[in-house]
């Protein structure tokens, strides 16, 4: 299968080496001319596309060249504003017509769920004006297969929960987690693409939710880091608990780790 991989960084990287691996052909992009080298010690054909938020390169009709788009790239706001991911997709939409791209994945986030104090799934109400809510729509209202991924808090290799909060006061320790672990996700997608399973929205997070201080008082002791200092919320904080069982009913994926308490790191 011809894939292109838009974002090989943290996510998308390894993902393509992995469809490499499995004899797919993959085309994939970066916004650094210094990774070109690594996409192609990958086995991955390199490209290098800026969005800024409109696509600056004359090669994306050739990264396109594929039959499925797989789009990897973080959300970025701050000084941007919250809608330059929007831009960037629009404008990417803009060149999908004229490609031979029939389907699309995109790898969006669990952060369009509200807070409200209880389990959530694909069928609750999101936040309308999200950004990533927002792309979501754009990419169902073209003429593709498109199949969306929430995914929860993305963890794994340099990626550690405890490591982001060690020696820092916080008072979140009793809020469950919506951890998922990388090799999950690419494991996912691997499915998802090989099998087809298009016209889907799909929330990618680990069956099981331990709260923050179960984590971090783990990750401490595995990895000999700093303990952060625990202190009680003066009022309940909102939570939300993201469910998987749509994913694991339509799919049959049985995830690698189920548990985030049992995550590996490098």
């Amino acid at each position: 299968m011809k894939i292109s991989i838009l974002g090989c960084g943290w996510l998308g990287l390894p993902l393509g080496k992995y469809l490499v691996q499995k004899g797919h052909n993959i085309k994939g992009s970066t916004t650094s001319e210094s990774k070109l080298n690594l996409l192609s010690e990958a086995g991955i054909e390199p490209f290098l596309l800026q969005f800024s938020p409109q696509i600056e390169s004359k090669s994306i009709n050739e990264f396109l060249s594929s039959e499925v788009l797989v789009i990897c790239i973080p959300p970025r706001a701050g000084k941007f504003g919250d809608d330059f991911h929007v831009q960037q997709m629009e404008s990417l939409i803009q060149h999908i017509p004229l490609s031979s791209i029939q389907s699309i994945l995109y790898t969006s986030s669990t952060s369009v769920y509200p807070e409200l104090n209880r389990e959530m799934n694909e069928n609750d109400e999101v936040i309308e004006n999200h950004a990533l809510v927002k792309v979501e729509q754009l990419l169902k209202n073209t003429s593709k297969n498109v199949t969306i991924l929430r995914c929860g808090g993305l963890m794994g290799g340099e990626r550690i929960p405890a490591k982001y909060f060690a020696g820092k006061t916080i008072n979140t320790g009793k809020i469950p987690v919506n951890y998922v672990h990388r090799e999950d996700v690419i494991a996912i997608i691997t499915m998802i693409l090989e099998q087809k399973f298009w016209h889907e929205t799909f929330n990618v997070v680990s069956p099981k939710h331990p709260i923050r201080e179960e984590i971090y008082l783990k990750n401490c002791a595995d990895l000999s880091l700093e303990k952060p200092f625990f202190e009680e919320a003066i009022e309940q904080i909102p939570f939300k608990i993201i469910s998987p069982q749509k994913l694991i009913s339509r799919t049959g994926h049985e995830f690698i780790y189920d548990n985030p308490l049992d995550f590996k790191y490098l």
